[in-house]
Formats: structure tokens, sequence, C-alpha cells
């Protein structure tokens, strides 16, 4: 027994599979898009002459800095939300070959152990992104060094903090009664990038429960699958069958 290939099961299931590949989807498309237009606009309106003999040409410059810095923001975003939705897909990449030679018992006491150790990570994971997160959303963080012990509301709140380069949307001026007294924010605040860090190491410990409730009920022996090139020889193999018969 292997890890199994995801089938959602349920209509809330498939409606998350469905909300996660979108917003996957999207955020690769966003990134190619800005990173597209920003390679033009560095390059061509830059408020500079062009090359002779079109030197007598000036073309306008336009101001698009804050591209890199956004590419970088959907990017993290990309990641904590696609590792997530790997764990979810069982679709960690993984040398088994040792676990291959334990007895069936034996492979789910390691998946076991293993995904208690994957647990225990998320588990710190969501801990640290909270307590950084927390104060740009004037929330408290927690307390203790590894474990939260409970919840400092004596730490300032730093919803006032923006970002360096990008630039603050209208439709979000809404964020400026919640999180900044009212006040006019300049560039996009952080609290809004970086709630990906708490959302994402939720999302995974989450996962990692599902998992770990997986093996303990035999559906499924490990936490990696890791079997791509073997499903790609079956499938050409199958392929091949069909084509000389």
């Amino acid at each position: 027994m292997t890890s199994p290939r995801y089938e959602p099961r349920t209509a809330l299931g498939r409606a998350v599979n469905a909300i996660e590949e979108t917003a996957i989807a999207v955020l690769i498309g966003l990134m190619t898009i800005i990173t597209f237009i920003n390679v033009p606009v560095r390059y061509l309106f830059d408020g500079v002459p062009l090359a002779a003999p079109f030197d007598f040409i000036v073309l306008p410059k336009l101001e698009f800095l804050w591209a890199v810095e956004m590419t970088g923001f959907l990017f993290a975003w990309l990641v904590l939300i696609g590792i997530s939705h790997l764990v979810k897909l069982s679709a960690n990449l993984g040398i088994d070959v040792a676990i291959n030679l334990l007895s069936p018992a034996g492979r789910r006491a390691l998946g076991l152990a293993s995904a208690a150790v994957c647990v225990a990570y998320a588990l710190l994971l969501l801990k640290a992104a909270w307590d950084f997160w927390a104060p740009f959303a004037n929330l408290p963080p927690t307390t203790g060094r590894w474990f939260p012990t409970g919840l400092d509301f004596g730490a300032l709140g730093q919803g006032w903090y923006e970002v360096n380069d990008t630039p603050m949307p209208s439709w979000l001026r809404f964020l400026e009664d919640v999180f900044n007294e009212g006040e006019e924010y300049e560039k996009l605040p952080r609290v809004l990038p970086y709630a990906v860090l708490p959302l994402g190491a939720l999302l995974l410990l989450v996962r990692f429960v599902q998992a770990t409730l997986r093996i303990w009920r035999g559906t499924q022996d490990r936490l990696i699958a890791g079997h791509e090139a073997e499903d790609l020889v079956d499938e050409r193999a199958a392929g091949a069958g069909r084509g000389g018969a």
C-alpha cells in the first residue's frame, strides 16, 4: 500500500480543492503578467530617446517600481499555499526504498512517527507565523518560546507598517479604518501580504493532521508518493500495449 491519489469525495472537498487550484493558477498568472509587463516598461518607457535614427522620439516615463516586490509577495503566497496542497495530494517527493523493505506494520508505524514529527513542525511554524503577523494586524502575539502559553496583550500594534514599493489601491482603503485608525496608507499595509504566513501554516497543519488520520485508519502507509516516474512508465507501457494490439 502506498499513498493513494487524492480524489475529493464530498461537495465541500471538491469546492476546497477547486478553490486551492484556482488560487494557485491565479497566482501564477499574475506573476507572469506582472513580470512580462515590467520588461518593456523598464527598457522602453524610461523617458529617454530611442536609438538613431529614431532618437527624435522620446517615449514617456512609466513607473512600475513595485513589480519586483509584488512578484515576491505573490511567489510567497504560491509557495505557502502550494505546500499544503501538495501534502493533501500526497505529492511530496521522497525516497522510499528503505520503507518498502519493512513489513506493513513497520511501514505504518514509521508513517505515524513521521506524521507526528510533521504535525509538531507545523505547530511550531504556526506559532512563529502568528507571532510575526499578529502585530501588523494589531492582534496580540503568543507568549512562550516554543509553545504558546498565553497572549501578550501588551505588545504594541504595528498596523501602520507599510511595504516598501507597492502603492495602496483605492478599493482597499477600508483597511485604513480597520488597522490604521483612519489614517491614510501611501503603500500597501504589511498586514495584507504577510497574512499568508499564518494562513499557510494553518493549512499545512490541517493537511498533516488529515494525512496522519489516513495512516492511522490504514488507507495509506506513508506521507510521500514520489512515484510520478513509475506512473509515466506504466502509462507508456499501457499505451504501447494498446498500440500493438
